[in-house]
């Protein structure tokens, strides 16, 4: 199969938001709709070409259609291509399959229409999708007016392997990707068979394999984020430099360069003999060591255009070209989830500014059908990574990001073994390993609890809240508060050295009950409290006389070096007392242990204890490598890359992000109080900064926080922007400790001395919480600007 070349490069102006996928308003699949596919067993890496035609009824207004697939499907209607990579990888349980729900109205007409599906099945193991065993697809229109069905999947719809796709030799992809590789023969294509009306007659029928609901599909979910974004052919970068034959080439090799690191379908149109083979491939082939997914393009004779659909990711695209060929054109398709980049973070400092841009395009390049750990290696929702990347949404892209959080919340809880241990990455089928540490970090304060926070969206936590409660459950904890470590599949803590799994354990377990607590409290759960409580009781009161020794947090039995990691989680989860601030600003001074995972939740301490000026200069010194080097846009998986510590790293890696959360929720001070931002703060701790302004795209709306300061910090202005429906307690910085003598609200009196003075507007108040280190204010919905002279 070839598109033509308008398709290839115009295909974006047929992706309107109709598509993004929505919850079915009538009944689900009618009984009598059939899986359909071959005849023959199912063969890994199989395409399969499907059409059938059928009748519009005059007076259908509109259409709306479920299809449902292993493993992705191309739709087309009259020719036309409307559904671009439809389907979700296969899992939202272990015997589950997603199902997209579309609005095909403006693609249909009265009378006659063909419709036409390529159908890619997967049939591998991996760590990202769980194969059904059989390549098929399920599909129903229907009058979205009355749920009459208009169409099903039956054995009235031809299928065949389309002849032109197939694998390619050795390497092949590593074994944690779902994904082969591509080959496409021009020259066995099937010409016009998505527009022709009429399958050819030598077409077998479908083969029906079983009803909706059936095994080894079962349960139908509604696809519950949107369909992919599609930024459209775009020309590479170097499109200038790109010459005009494959004879000026040397060694055949042209490499087109990309904006940034993205997920492309890499494009051609090219003049050229029959039976040439045309190599494509990313820079990040071999992201993290192993192979990854590679096209081949055999050509036809004459002018021709392909675009290799299945996705790859990288800065720049290889194409590996033979003698004889004439290159019209090369062009990228970037698709992606389907969110912009709302928040903003800028800064006196640009080095801040290029970590937060590299670490907002590693979140983007990490999102599609799961969240990810890589794009390229893995594809897999390790949710150690989850964890940050879903604080990260929240600052970084628009609500529609959220709907991937869901989306993993309920698969982790979803994929929940009979003894209640829960594990991931999901869906998978080639794994089944617990890693303790990082299922207490997806259910506690830092995972669940923050996506409620900030999403408001309770009731999902509503629905897992008995997963969770079993899962902690199967942890336990000493008379003397010490939690016992589980073993799990993988006992792991971070990578590299000097890792203090006892401490690490009782923090993790900590910050689970946490958040745990906070869903006992909101969904009326008490009889769960006092085992709760009683938990976190125990770990605080022995933590500190059992861990503390010469001026950090060390277990008994720990070899090597104090290890920062360990002592910055015990900040952020609280059980470190004031009094050992100190000694541990020290520490962290010392001690540079942690991978870019664990590094987070040191630099968050740092900021916790005050120190936001050492957090910063941490920041620089740790992410130097990555920031400065002007190869890669996105962030890497160790501090760096090609080394064995990391097996090779990969260039673009989820869990390296964490700083970008610490921007908003520290410099500038922004997070939530109650759910959804019903209430939240603005208390900034800028350190170093001198300037900065950070937009926040919350569920309440947009908030803009502007800082400015005085170089001798006599005086600091502070502009918010409070939504409609919500209210915020704003707070200028006690920096260095020094008092305000008056403060300013939108340039009338508001404070002097030491208590309020004049008429303050409705709802404006002095906010007492914060006053050890800012002097606060609630402000109501509006936009104010605070100015404090000191």
């Amino acid at each position: 199969m070839h598109f033509p070349r308008s398709l290839c490069f115009c295909l974006a102006w047929f992706f309107p938001s109709f598509l993004h996928a929505e919850k079915p308003a009538g009944p689900g699949f009618s009984p009598t709709t059939q899986w359909i596919g071959l005849a023959t067993p199912s063969r890994p890496n199989e395409w399969i070409a499907f059409q059938r035609e059928f009748t519009l009824p005059t007076g259908v207004k509109q259409v709306r259609a479920r299809v449902a697939a292993d493993s992705k499907y191309w739709l087309w209607l009259n020719g036309r291509l409307v559904v671009f990579e439809g389907a979700l990888k296969r899992g939202p349980a272990p015997d589950s399959t997603y199902f997209d729900v579309l609005d095909l109205t403006p693609h249909l007409k009265p009378g006659t229409n063909t419709v036409a599906l390529l159908l890619w099945y997967f049939g591998k193991p991996s760590f990202s999708h769980v194969s059904s065993g059989r390549a098929a697809i399920l599909v129903e229109f229907e009058n979205a007016a009355n749920s009459q069905l208009l169409l099903a999947s039956d054995a009235q719809w031809r299928a065949r392997p389309h002849p032109a796709y197939s694998d390619t030799e050795k390497p092949f992809p590593n074994y944690r990707l779902p994904e082969s590789n591509i080959r496409f023969d021009a020259q066995a294509d099937l010409p016009g068979w998505t527009s022709t009306p009429g399958a050819p007659a030598d077409w077998p029928a479908a083969v029906p394999h079983g009803a909706a609901g059936s095994a080894p599909w079962g349960k139908l979910v509604a696809r519950p984020i949107p369909q992919w974004r599609d930024f459209g052919p775009k020309d590479y970068v170097n499109q200038a430099d790109i010459p005009t034959t494959s004879d000026k080439l040397p060694k055949g090799l042209l490499v087109a360069k990309l904006p940034y690191n993205a997920q492309v379908t890499p494009i051609l149109d090219i003049e050229a003999p029959a039976g040439l083979k045309i190599g494509i491939q990313t820079d990040h082939y071999r992201g993290g060591g192993d192979p990854n997914v590679r096209a081949e393009y055999i050509t036809r004779a004459g002018r021709q255009t392909y675009e290799s659909l299945g996705w790859m990711n990288g800065h720049t695209v290889h194409y590996t070209f033979p003698p004889g060929v004439r290159i019209h054109g090369l062009k990228y398709r970037e698709t992606g989830y389907d969110s912009t980049f709302a928040g903003s973070f800028t800064c006196d400092d640009p080095f801040l500014e290029k970590l937060h841009e590299k670490a907002v395009r590693t979140l983007y390049v990490t999102m599609r059908d799961t969240y990810m750990d890589c794009p390229d290696r893995e594809r897999a929702q390790w949710w150690g990574d989850a964890v940050l990347e879903i604080g990260e949404t929240f600052y970084a892209l628009d609500r529609r990001s959220d709907a991937l959080s869901r989306k993993a919340i309920l698969e982790l809880a979803a994929w929940q073994r009979a003894d209640g241990t829960l594990y991931s990455p999901i869906p998978a089928s080639n794994w089944d390993k617990e890693l303790p540490l990082q299922m207490l970090a997806s259910v506690g304060l830092k995972g669940f609890w923050t996506y409620a926070e900030h999403s408001g969206d309770l009731d999902t936590l509503r629905t897992v809240y008995p997963a969770v409660r079993r899962y902690l459950q199967l942890w336990k904890v000493s008379p003397e508060g010490s939690v016992a470590q589980r073993k799990g599949g993988w006992s792991w803590g971070d990578w590299g050295k000097n890792i203090d799994m006892p401490i690490l354990t009782d923090a993790w377990y900590h910050l689970a009950l946490q958040g745990f607590r906070r869903m006992a409290v909101s969904f009326g759960h008490a009889e769960d409290l006092p085992w709760i409580d009683d938990q976190m009781k125990r770990i605080a009161a022995g933590f500190d006389a059992a861990y503390w020794r010469d001026g950090a947090y060390r277990s008994a039995g720990h070899k090597g070096r104090t290890d920062d990691r360990s002592n910055g989680l015990a900040v952020v989860a609280g059980l470190a007392p004031r009094e050992r601030f100190p000694a541990l600003r020290e520490h962290f001074r010392a001690e540079f242990n942690a991978s870019p995972y664990m590094e987070k939740y040191v630099l968050e301490a740092l900021l916790l204890i005050g120190d936001a000026d050492y957090a910063v200069t941490r920041m620089r010194d740790r992410y130097a490598q990555m920031v400065n080097d002007p190869a890669y846009t996105t962030l890497w998986e160790g501090w760096a890359l090609n080394t064995a510590e990391f097996g090779g790293g990969t260039a673009n890696h989820a869990w390296s992000g964490g700083p970008l959360t610490l921007m908003y929720e520290y410099l500038a001070g922004i997070a939530p109080t109650q759910p959804g931002y019903a209430a939240f703060q603005v208390l900034p701790s800028p350190g170093p900064l001198r300037r900065l302004r950070a937009v926040v795209p919350s569920a309440r709306g947009e908030i803009t926080v502007v800082l400015q300061r005085k170089p001798d910090d006599s005086m600091v202005a502070l502009d918010v922007t409070v939504p409609p429906g919500t209210n915020a307690v704003v707070g200028l910085p006690l920096l260095g400790g020094r008092p305000y003598r008056a403060v300013q609200l939108n340039g009338t009196p508001l404070w002097r001395g030491d208590q309020l003075v004049g008429r303050a507007p409705a709802g404006v108040n002095l906010a007492p919480g914060a006053a050890e280190t800012h002097l606060a204010f609630t402000l109501p919905p509006g936009s104010w600007r605070l100015i404090g002279e000191r």
